[in-house]
Order: structure tokens, then sequence, then C-alpha cells
């Protein structure tokens, strides 16, 4: 795999059992690579280890005043040095393609992984602690995979200088042979430590990230309520953890470099002054002294790369261990159990099918609109992610649950324990969503959350979305009530832009407010025109008479498409065709908004907001009162 091919085509399937695991799965992936880097750095190191013996052949020459060995010394130095530099060059730009190629399949690996979780990779792993995997973490990674070839023949040049020099001067390759051994393990009893340090400071750094991400995410709100300088002062103390944290890595590390030039340099002075004594006492040439001492001189080179991969590891084991951590988050792990061995693809359900969940019993009919109600905001969120083919195991509902209460956070582990005890999916057309190929669901199915992302572009990106066609931005705009949005951005927009759809959204859409952010989302939603379409509260963050307008451009837009909100919103009950009452996690009561109203107590509380003691009391004019507000309502509407 070259530079120029990327990315891949398919970024394989990876082992993420462990980080150790993943490594060794990369390594795998870049055979091809790894040898040609291998093969590179073995001309590389054999020129630099070859060179002491060049050097050790023209002092014999000029010793014994023979010009024709002294030619051939100089020529035998001359393809040498164009040995050494040939051999850089690839090996430098083999292992650049190894590191550049490996960390793109990670990062290929992780972002088919994010569109394949979709919104609950965040309910499982923190967002920071993925952007830090997709950053600092994969460029760790790639240093590994890049450092192993240039190791292994910096290994190999060490084995050749070693028994060369056992060839060459016996009792001084015998002094080279037991010492460079020694040097290379030396490092090994701190590596624990070292590594324990590196873990630490590499965890306090994502954590750091983390912060840093949710900070920049809720800046607005927290200025709002004054807790800016609250955060960044909890920011600015992970900071100063980091820093302790790496000050103590380095100070280990820079032990273990210090012994690596110690250790080298006693052992150079000890070959030069036993050196010494066997040429005082002719037991060996003059020339063969300096090819010693100048092996050994060469060998801190190839040594350095010792002390490289024993970095390069201990920083990506962790890194690589978050990753695997991410890789291994499966799509639904309920599927995977009941079905391990489908080798074909389930075929899509024929269009018109209805939407069913055997798990609360919630039956969507093809064609109409319906809307769903649930006390709990949670578990509204998790129905709308389970309708949509994500179904949450038990980890993840731990994860959602981990800033709710203890009694709402049991509820949430023990219903998703049910769903991954054997529970069927939600079926489309009498067909398991979770059963079909992603890319099929999701074209059958789409959901959008009650807090959806805007990515940085002009509007006219934003709804450059897959989609049936049947659907124009401009219907679907003014569907969403968008008219003074796009009149905002039209605004804000540079000189010469006239068409709104070419004004730019800034990240996430932070110009925007939150019901613009929430309006432009809805539209890109309906422009897709999916088979069954699941809004999560879509109008949460809107005022009552564009709610109401809103509503009558979803039911107008989608006529005759399934669609389901989740919301308790009266405005967009009373224009649903059909209303499930979600309490208990199953399916209460079904029926029109005001016969909801009328004869069904829970559906009443969760949708006027009535209080226990009112609910206890059962008070009539309550009722009443409420048929009252809907009727002016709707008089003030058609006003």
């Amino acid at each position: 795999m070259q530079i120029s091919d990327l990315p891949y085509p398919d970024p394989g399937v990876p082992d993420a059992r462990s980080g150790p695991r993943f490594l060794l799965w990369l390594g795998r992936g870049q055979l091809g690579g790894q040898a040609k880097s291998l093969c590179w750095g073995m001309l590389h190191f054999t020129g630099v280890a070859a060179l002491p013996y060049a050097v050790g052949l023209g002092v014999d020459a000029v010793v014994d005043h023979e010009p024709n060995r002294l030619l051939l010394a100089g020529a035998l130095l001359l393809v040498i040095g164009v040995a050494i530099s040939v051999g850089d060059s690839m090996l430098h730009r083999t292992a650049v393609t190894n590191w550049i190629t490996a960390a793109a399949r990670v990062q290929q690996l992780l972002a088919r992984k994010t569109a394949e979780l979709g919104s609950a990779l965040t309910r499982r792993v923190a967002a920071g602690e993925v952007v830090a995997v997709s950053t600092g973490d994969v460029e760790k990674i790639g240093w590994f995979v890049e450092a192993v070839s240039r190791f292994l023949a910096a290994l190999f040049s060490v084995v050749l200088v070693c028994v060369g020099l056992l060839f060459l001067a016996p009792e001084l390759g015998v002094v080279v042979a037991v010492g460079v051994p020694l040097i290379a393990l030396s490092p090994l009893p701190l590596m624990p430590r070292a590594t324990r340090r590196a873990d630490v400071q590499r965890e306090k750094a994502g954590k750091a990230t983390e912060l840093a991400s949710d900070t920049v995410a809720g800046l607005r709100v927290l200025r709002g309520i004054g807790g800016e300088e609250l955060f960044l002062g909890r920011y600015r103390e992970a900071s100063q953890q980091v820093r302790e944290a790496a000050v103590r890595s380095a100070r280990m590390w820079a032990l273990i470099s210090a012994i690596q030039v110690v250790l080298p340099g006693a052992l150079m002075i000890t070959v030069v002054w036993y050196g010494a004594t066997l040429v005082s006492d002719g037991r060996i040439a003059v020339g063969e002294l300096v090819a010693v001492f100048s092996a050994v001189a060469t060998l801190l080179y190839p040594l350095r790369h010792f002390q490289e991969i024993a970095m390069a590891y201990s920083f990506s084991r962790p890194s690589a261990k978050r990753a695997a951590r991410v890789l291994s988050l499966n799509r639904t792990d309920a599927v995977a159990a009941e079905h391990p061995a489908r080798t074909e693809p389930v075929r899509a359900p024929a269009p018109g099918g209805d939407l069913y969940d055997p798990r609360t019993g919630l039956l969507a009919p093809a064609g109409r609109f319906t809307a769903v109600v649930c006390g709990d905001p949670d578990l509204a969120g998790r129905l709308a992610e389970r309708l949509g083919g994500h179904a949450m195991d038990q980890a993840a509902a731990s994860d959602a649950g981990t800033d709710a209460s203890a009694e709402a956070t049991a509820e949430a582990t023990a219903e998703a324990a049910a769903g991954t005890a054997g529970a069927p999916s939600v079926l489309l057309g009498g067909v398991a969503l979770d059963e079909l190929e992603l890319d099929t669901a999701r074209t059958l199915v789409l959901v959008q959350d009650k807090d959806p992302v805007l990515l940085s572009g002009t509007l006219r990106e934003l709804f450059d979305v897959p989609a049936s066609g049947a659907v124009e931005s401009a219907a679907a705009l003014g569907a969403a009530q968008c008219a003074d949005v796009l009149d905002a951005l039209l605004q804000s927009a540079p000189d010469g832009v006239e068409d709104p759809m070419d004004a730019r959204i800034t990240e996430r859409g932070r110009s925007l407010s939150g019901g613009q952010r929430q309006r432009l989302a809805l539209a890109r939603s309906l422009v897709t025109d999916p088979e069954v379409l699941v809004l999560d509260e879509p109008t949460s963050a809107v005022d009552s008479h564009t709610e109401a307008r809103i509503a009558d451009g979803i039911g107008a837009l989608r006529a005759g498409r399934t669609t389901v909100v989740l919301a308790s919103s009266p405005l967009l009950l009373d224009r649903a065709d059909r209303v499930v009452l979600i309490d208990g996690g199953t399916v209460a009561a079904v029926g029109t908004h005001r016969e909801l109203l009328r004869r069904e107590p829970r559906y009443r509380a969760v949708v006027t907001r009535e209080t226990d003691e009112e609910q206890r009391l059962g008070r009539p004019e309550l009722t009443e009162l409420t048929e009252l507000e809907e009727v002016l309502t709707e008089i003030e509407e058609s006003a």
C-alpha cells in the first residue's frame, strides 16, 4: 500500500480484543511495507556496520605501505557511503509510508465505527476520548508501526557487528559480544515503571482533552450561568496534573537514556584499554584495534533504536488499548449472539410495512403520523435509538445512566439486559432492522436525536445527504419554518453571497440559536425522505406558534409516509393520526390526543404537567380546562 493509494478500499476487520492484539493485527496487515522497510534498513545499517572494517583496512594499508590496499579501502568506503545514503533515504521513505498507512487505516476504522454506532457511540465512550483516540493515539500507534522495521534492521546490524568482531579480533570480539547485550537489556528493569508513568500521563491527558472538549461545547451555557471561570479553573488543574505526570515520565526516560550513554561509554573505554594492551603485546594489529573501536562507536547508532522501540511500544500500547475499546463496540450484541452463522444479508422489507417494537408493543402503522408520549425523557431517547435499529446493550445503558439517579440507572440497565436476553428487535414490514445491513437499515429508517449536530460548511453542503430526491430543499425548509433562519444566514454572509444556500454555517452551528439549529436539522431530515422518520422532540426549542406550523408542515410533507414523533407537546400530539402512551416500558394506551386527555389520567399527567396531588384528586375541572386551552389555542392560531 502506497500513500497515493489511500484511503483503503476496505480497512478490514480489526482484532480489537486487546491493545497488543490490535498492534499485531496492524503489523500483519503491513507485511509487504515492513519487508521493504526492513530490506532498506538492513542495507543502511550494514553499511554503517561495515565502515569500521573499511577504516581499519585503510589504516593497515598505511601502516604496511600498501597503496593498492589503500585504494581498495577508499573504493570500499565509497561503496559503503552510497549504500548508507541510499539505504537511509529509502528506509525513511518506507518507514514513513508505514506510519501514514497505519494511521490512515486506524482512522478509517474509527470513522467506520463512528458511522456505524451513530449517537450511541458517545453514550458508551466520552466524546473527548473519541477525539483523543482519533488524533493523538493514532499518531502513537503509527509511531510504533514505523519503528518496528528500523528496530529489526538495527538488531540485524548489531548481531552482524558482534559476529564480525569475533572473527576479526576474537579477544576484543568476546568483550563486545558480552557487553552489547548487557547494554541492550539494561533498560528492561526500568521499563515497567516507565510504562506505568507513561500510562498515567496518557490517562490524564485524555481526561484533560475530554474536559476541554466538554467545556468548549458548553461554553455558551457556562457563560450564561457564570460558570466559565469555574470550568477554566478545572481545566487549569487538569493541565497541571498532565504536566506533572509528563515530567515524572520524562525523568524515567531520561534515566534510561543516560544508561544508554554511560554503559556504551564504559564499553568503549574497556575496549580501548584492553585493545591497547593487546597491541602492545603484538597480539593484534593497530588497524584491528581501530576497526574494533570504530565498530563499538558505530554501535551507539543502532542501539538508539532499541530505546526507540521500547518508548514507542510503551506509548502506543495504551493508545492501542483505547482504540481497541472503541473498535470493539458493536451495533448490537444481541443479534450477533442470536445469528452467529449468518453469511448472507437479509433482504430489505417491501415498501409500506408497519414499524413494530416487540419489547414495548409500539406499533406505527405505515403511512401514518404516530406520536409517542413517554414520561421519562431518557426512555424516549433509548426508544428512538431502538426504533432506528441501534439497540443499546447493558454496558451502554449503564454508561448512559451515569449522570442519572440510581433508580433511573437501574431501570435503564434492566431494560437493556432484557433486550440482550433475547427480546426481538424492531420489525419493519416483518423484518428485523438489526439483521439488515447498516446502509439498508439507515435508508429505510432515519432517527433524528433531540440534540442534532450541524457540521460546518454551506447550507447547500448541509443538505447534500443521501436522499430519495422526492423532497426539494425549499419544501423541507418551508415545512420546518426556516424562513427567518435563511434571512439570518444571508445577513451574516459576506458580500457577494445572494443565495442563502451558499451561506456558511459555523462549527456545530454555534452562530445560530438552539431553535434555529433544531429547525435546520429537521429540514435536513425531511429532505432525506426515508420510508420511516423518527423524530425525538423535534420542536422543543421553538415557540408554540412556530411549533404548530412545523407540525402542520411535517404532516403535509410526510403524507403517505411513516412518521414517528416522540414528544409531549399538545400542539404536536393534536396533529398526529395516532398517539401512543408508553408507561413502565410498555404501551399503556392508544388513541387520539383528545381521546387520551379525556380517559387516560397517566397521559393527562404527562401532557398537561399535572401534579401528583391533582392526579390523585382526579379533578374534572382540569380536563375541562385543558380542553378550553386547546380551543383557545386553535382560535389564536387561526387568527
